[in-house]
């Protein structure tokens, strides 16, 4: 793997095919809890090159762009890699939220999905570990230490914390630090720190009466993202530049350590919110479809709620949030009746998984 030492963007107009779909598996890792575009691009031998295209929104970018030298801003921001590579991530999450609900497959089928992106990730560690230039004691060490810091992450305690725009401005760039981090998520430390429900109804209030509140309310995370963005990833940038092999094995590290969250046999504890609440007279056909066929097993579904009188009843738009994950090893789990864990389904998912990781091999060593 070879680091750009001068940050120019090299991309041709031949790899565009290849870089949207390597965004699309990018996209479509996005969209599962403990799995990060930051692990596939990693994974696809784009990692480096996606540091230096964030790290060319820099001080000669803004100059050229607010002095109107369109040419020279678009060049020096690695137009050619972002663009394809982010139009395949849009795809993908189009795809898999509208035409294949992933999101919704994750509820109803968790193991599966969870098993099929755990055989990606052990597969996709070992073609990793083979890509080190060379593999000693310190590169052993820095998998160890990736690996203890990824499980230290990963249970940690939601602790409260203050909506001062301050803290909301620090959050916002611990979150994006942790988004470009192969194997660490960023909604997570979000939940970590309280934030990820401030986050979604910020960003809900937007489009209502409440409009202008929204926004403010994400201004201290946007700038915080921004700022944490553009530092964290020159120092990532620095790292692979001086420490190219021990920083990959601590990346390496962060992955086996992910490994903890997608295991796809986890007890799953949810809270339920009520998003919204509409009346409607008993006798729609909502509410009989409800009283006959109610299926919760979804992260968002109706409910029926208290009848207001004779002739009207409340329906209740409720949403799930996971809360709690614990693993368990098959076989030593049993059921209390809400759910029998699918172990045929994971074990096919994960097969299925690292069968795939031949293909995303191939993909990496693609060259145009």
């Amino acid at each position: 793997m070879q680091t750009d030492h001068n940050n120019q963007d090299k991309t041709t107009f031949k790899e565009a095919p290849i870089l949207a779909i390597k965004g699309f598996i990018m996209g479509s890792a996005d969209i599962v809890p403990g799995v990060s575009g930051g692990t596939m691009a990693l994974i696809l031998d784009i990692y480096e090159r996606l540091l230096n295209a964030i790290k060319s929104v820099d001080v000669a970018f803004l100059k050229h762009f607010f002095t109107f030298k369109w040419k020279e801003a678009f060049t020096h921001l690695h137009v050619l890699f972002l663009v394809p590579l982010f139009l395949g991530i849009f795809a993908a999450l189009a795809f898999f939220t509208k035409v294949v609900p992933l999101q919704v497959y994750m509820f109803t089928h968790p193991e599966i999905v969870f098993g099929l992106f755990f055989g990606l990730i052990v597969g996709s560690i070992y073609i990793l570990i083979k890509t080190l230039e060379h593999f000693s004691i310190k590169e052993a060490g820095a998998i160890l230490g990736g690996l203890l810091f990824g499980l230290w992450i990963v249970n940690l305690v939601p602790a409260d914390t203050p909506e001062h725009p301050l803290f909301v401005f620090v959050s916002g760039a611990i979150a994006i630090c942790a988004m470009i981090l192969p194997g660490i998520s960023g909604s997570y430390l979000l939940l970590i720190m309280r934030k990820y429900d401030y986050l979604l109804s910020n960003i809900g209030m937007i489009g209502g009466e409440d409009t202008m509140d929204g926004i403010i309310g994400l201004i201290p995370f946007l700038l915080g993202a921004a700022v944490g963005l553009a530092l964290f990833s020159r120092f990532l940038s620095w790292l692979l530049k001086r420490y190219h092999s021990v920083t990959i094995a601590v990346l390496i590290g962060f992955l086996v350590g992910s490994l903890y969250v997608i295991w796809p046999f986890q007890h799953r504890e949810f809270i339920e919110q009520v998003r919204d609440t509409e009346v409607v007279e008993v006798n729609d056909p909502v509410v009989t479809e409800l009283r006959e066929h109610p299926n919760e097993n979804l992260p968002e579904f109706e409910r029926l709620g208290k009848q207001i009188d004779d002739s009207s009843i409340e329906v209740l738009t409720i949403k799930k949030k996971l809360i709690k994950s614990d693993p368990f090893i098959p076989g030593s789990y049993n059921a209390t009746g809400d759910e029998t864990p699918d172990i045929l389904g994971g074990v096919i998912g994960m097969i299925v998984g690292v069968v795939l990781v031949g293909g995303l091999e191939r993909l990496r060593d693609i060259k145009v």
